[in-house]
């Protein structure tokens, strides 16, 4: 089994979502990992769908 492509990183003031194929940080800074979004991450890991909710907690920090 190859890595995963995107993991949720515990970094200094909460989690980011770090994409492993474009060796980069993806999406934002949040305090706490949202649980269906790490279920996500561990599952299938579709980039629509963590798209998707990204947007929604985007949306809910407002």
């Amino acid at each position: 089994m190859g890595r995963r492509r995107y993991v949720a990183r515990g970094v200094p003031g909460g989690y980011r979502i770090r994409d492993n194929h474009g060796r980069r940080w993806w999406g934002d800074l949040y305090e706490l990992c949202p649980d269906d979004l790490l279920a996500e991450l561990n599952g299938k890991a579709d980039p629509a769908r963590i798209s998707a909710q990204l947007k929604r907690y985007r949306a809910l920090k407002r």
